[in-house]
């Protein structure tokens, strides 16, 4: 009886560790060689409820190319950058150039979408907002004018607990009947 007393405070915790090792990463480079098909965004999921949802870019104006990459943490998370860049590269081939970051937007999920924080600088850390059971991070990327057929967004890995997660690289190319660059698998 005193054992299982004492093992009882231990449940928990044992519990929680078994939780976070049970992660296995998605496909970290999810676009085929052909990359034919558009898609309207990918989605990578993180540990602890962690996500990223990229968008395909859009066209602008002034005819500069954005996208968007969206980062979802659950109540009581933290997620961190292992560098504050968001480099383009063609498959295989060094960097190109690096997305700039234009926008950040946090909003907890359960205020009114026009209520958002606007953050001037990319924080190296995202951390979830305590009165909402999830916390939207948005960050607005520009792209260069020049852009090749195909590139890819490389991803800065993520912190999670202390623990460091490679992220997937999202690929986009133009699709000349849409006239337009998009997401592709």
């Amino acid at each position: 009886m005193r054992r299982t007393l004492f093992a009882l405070p231990l449940l928990p915790m044992l519990l929680l560790a078994t939780a976070c090792s049970d992660y296995t990463a998605p496909s970290l480079y999810d676009a085929t060689p052909e990359c034919k098909t558009w898609i309207d965004g990918s989605r990578f999921e993180l540990p602890r409820g962690i996500s990223i949802y990229a968008t395909p870019p859009t066209t602008l104006k002034d005819g500069g190319t954005e996208l968007a990459l969206i980062f979802t943490l659950p109540i009581g998370t933290q997620a961190s950058f292992t560098r504050l860049s968001f480099l383009l590269e063609e498959p295989k081939k060094e960097p190109f150039a690096a997305a700039k970051v234009t926008t950040i937007y946090q909003r907890g999920m359960n205020q009114k979408a026009e209520i958002v924080d606007v953050i001037e600088q990319l924080p190296i850390m995202f951390s979830a907002v305590g009165n909402s059971t999830e916390t939207q991070w948005r960050l607005r990327l520009q792209l260069p004018r020049q852009l090749p057929p195909r590139f890819d967004l490389s991803m800065p890995d993520m912190l999670v607990a202390g623990k460091r997660y490679p992220v997937r690289t999202f690929t986009y190319r133009y699709f000349d009947e849409r006239k337009a660059y998009g997401m592709c698998r």
